[in-house]
Parts: structure tokens; C-alpha cells; sequence
């Protein structure tokens, strides 16, 4: 049943022509968007602001291990004027 499954696929796969071409340009778009976001969207925080591993731990350990009425996100909230 298996063996029936897997060939089904690899034999649609090899015998399609406009798929291959299309299913290339996916994961050309995919991995080029997915790079893009990690480097523009999601900088490395923890990098900028603590120098050594230990320090980075440190703080993970302690966000982590909070409970949910310490955490300050006095930060988060807009100014009143």
C-alpha cells in the first residue's frame, strides 16, 4: 500500500513538465521571502544587546520564569499627555 503511494508520486513527479518549472519558482519566491523577513523583520535582539552567551541565557532564563503579574509592559503602553 505504501510502495503504491510513494510510486504514485514519484512517477506523477518525473513525468510533469510546467510542474517542475512552476515548483521551482515556489521555492525560489519562498526561500527568497523567508531570508528576506529574517534579515529585515526579525533581527537578533539578544545579540545587540548582550555580549556573551551567559548574559543571553541569563536573560531568556529570566523572561522564561517570570510569573505573569511581574512581567513590566509599562513599555508597551502609549503615552497620555
Amino acid at each position: 500500500m505504501t510502495r503504491n503511494f510513494m510510486s504514485f508520486y514519484i512517477e506523477g513527479f518525473r513525468n510533469m513538465r510546467l510542474g517542475r518549472a512552476l515548483w521551482k519558482i515556489i521555492l525560489l519566491k519562498m526561500l527568497f521571502i523567508f531570508l528576506v523577513l529574517k534579515l529585515f523583520f526579525f533581527p537578533d535582539v539578544l545579540k545587540v544587546h548582550y555580549d556573551n552567551d551567559l548574559d543571553r541565557a541569563e536573560h531568556v532564563l529570566r523572561r522564561l520564569t517570570q510569573l505573569n503579574g511581574t512581567v513590566d509592559n509599562t513599555a508597551l503602553l502609549p503615552t497620555t499627555k
